[in-house]
């Protein structure tokens, strides 16, 4: 039995050639070197600053409300059933503006019956009058007996009351005139009136011998109080920086809750003398205007107020600084551009920039870009930040009560 090699030869030699290649590769490739081993990446780049040099004013701020310098509940001065009403809920008034009407038509009638009593004292004062010169006439006559002493002094007597009944009188259709206009109930201030707390038709009471009806409730818009409250610490470090000084008029500022920053100014209008002793505060007092009826009684607020006088401070942008648990830092760069790490305490916060009180010098270049690619130890590339303008003096706000 015979064997053909020769056809069996050009079918596996393709075969083998490919087995080959395909271990030869990999043994290729690991006699050439790799691209790390070729050389070490570049340090990476990081953009450095050096701290700028900030005028700052520490300042604190509180939460408080809003009051207003008027609020007057509006009650009737004399009773009867409420005849009309002359404004819409919610609107503004001006003092002198006539809110509510009573039923005057009794008041009419008391009033025609003053003054009808009031011509009546009059007619009996003519009479008394009269008669008493008649009697003095006849008493000066020395011929006549025709009136005694006794009769002269009665009709003295007479005329006098009948004068004092006419002053009396007079007081009353007074009294009744200004019942009268009592029925009219005006606004006794400017301001903007609540709902009405009573319908047409219902009875208003008045006066002492009954609980006074309640018609409405005006408060004063502008200007408007802001009150709050300052801990005794804070009240110490103003104090201090007005040197005992009255700090009325001191510029203050404010922010609603959906404000970013503090753009509304004012000024302090009140420092209470005294402190609570159950809370440890003291009340203060702000005044702002408020002509386009921003600011409503009752609403609240932060208000910031001056706690230093102005000073030097270095300052750095907010997003440089790092946290590690409770201390805060920042990356400077050291020798041969080695990254070290400076723990600093902060100070208040100036626009983008925060305040550094301590752990920072003048000439340190901080990472201010590329946080995220650097560590403690590590050599960097850095690139000094573009010179920006100088600051401009700031305030800047430290505590929040």
């Amino acid at each position: 039995m015979t064997f053909a090699p020769t056809t069996l030869a050009p079918t596996l030699a393709p075969r083998l050639w490919v087995l080959l290649v395909a271990f030869a590769l990999p043994l290729a490739a690991c006699g050439q070197p790799s691209a790390q081993q070729q050389g070490a990446p570049p340090p990476p780049q990081v953009t450095v600053a050096t701290p700028q040099t900030k005028t700052v004013t520490d300042q604190d701020e509180y939460v408080g409300r809003f009051v207003a310098i008027d609020e007057v509940n509006v009650r009737a001065r004399v009773a009867g059933y409420l005849d009309k009403i002359h404004f819409t809920d919610g609107q503004m008034v001006k003092e002198g503006d006539l809110l509510f009407t009573i039923d005057q038509r009794p008041y009419l009638i008391a009033l025609d019956q003053a003054k009808a009593n009031l011509d009546q004292a009059n007619a009996n004062l003519d009479f008394t009058k009269a008669d008493l010169d008649r009697a003095r006439t006849l008493l000066e006559d020395r011929t006549s007996n025709a009136i005694s002493k006794q009769a002269f002094d009665q009709r003295t007597q007479a005329a006098r009351a009948a004068a004092a009944t006419v002053l009396s009188q007079q007081a009353a259709v007074h009294s009744a005139q200004l019942d009268l206009t009592f029925t009219e109930v005006r606004a006794p201030v400017s301001g903007r009136i609540g709902d009405r707390r009573v319908s047409v038709g219902n009875y208003v009471a008045a006066g002492s011998g009954a609980t006074p009806t309640l018609l409405a409730v005006i408060v004063s818009i502008d200007p408007i109080r802001f009150e709050f409250t300052i801990d005794e610490a804070s009240l110490l470090r103003i104090l201090r920086r007005k040197g005992g000084a009255d700090v009325t008029g001191d510029p203050v500022a404010l922010k609603l809750i959906d404000d970013k920053d503090f753009t509304h100014p004012g000024k302090l209008d009140f420092l209470n003398n005294v402190i609570d002793r159950e809370t440890g505060t003291i009340r203060g007092r702000a005044v702002f205007e408020n002509k386009n009826g921003l600011f409503r009684p009752g609403m609240f607020a932060r208000i910031r107020l001056d706690s230093s006088a102005p000073y030097q401070s270095l300052a750095v942008p907010d997003s440089a600084i790092g946290t590690e648990q409770v201390n805060k830092f920042v990356y400077v760069i050291g020798p041969e551009n080695k990254v070290l790490q400076k723990v600093v305490t902060l100070g208040p916060l100036a626009g983008d920039m925060r305040v550094i009180r301590s752990g920072l010098s003048a000439d340190d270049k901080v990472v201010v870009n590329g946080l995220m690619r650097v560590r403690p130890g590590i050599t960097v590339n850095p690139q000094m930040a573009e010179a920006s303008p100088p600051p401009a003096a700031a305030p800047a706000a430290t505590t929040a009560k």
